[in-house]
């Protein structure tokens, strides 16, 4: 049986075209968004939870593994998105916002330093990051749909 022919009733089996992929098939899932999510704010969760280091490295390799397999197709994407000027400078942005509120509150006194701190840092570094991806997915898949054919 091929499984790129679907079978509808007694009719004879048709082939699906794969070619014939929108730019919208090529979003990312929702659960991948949890993904980056957690590993955006791996070092806060380090610094509340010092013994979950398996842990994240596990989610980590669980990360790669799905992206080099499952998510082989959006690919595309992947490189609209690096390509793109905006995508690079918000990556920098949230990099520069992790290590410049690190060290603007340890400027003023305020170094975060507890469980419920860090806890808090990486509640904020992971909703950020999510919310960045979506916009960067968006607006990509936006781009696509116009270049589409």
């Amino acid at each position: 049986m091929n499984i790129l022919e679907k079978k509808t009733g007694d009719a004879p089996a048709e082939a699906i075209d794969t070619g014939a992929l929108t730019p919208a098939d090529y979003r990312l899932p929702l659960w991948f968004f949890g993904f980056e999510g957690v590993l955006a704010a791996a070092f806060d969760i380090l610094k509340a939870f010092p013994t979950v280091w398996p842990v994240l490295l596990v989610l980590l390799a669980v990360n790669i593994v799905v992206s080099l397999t499952m998510m082989r197709r959006r690919i595309k994407l992947a490189k609209a998105l690096w390509r793109g000027k905006e995508t690079r400078k918000l990556a920098f942005a949230l990099i520069a916002l992790r290590v410049g509120s690190h060290f603007a509150l340890n400027a003023v006194g305020l170094a975060v330093t507890s469980t419920l701190g860090h806890v808090l840092f990486a509640l904020v570094m992971s909703a950020m990051t999510i919310g960045v991806l979506a916009y960067s997915q968006e607006t990509a898949v936006r781009a696509l749909s116009q270049s589409a054919p």
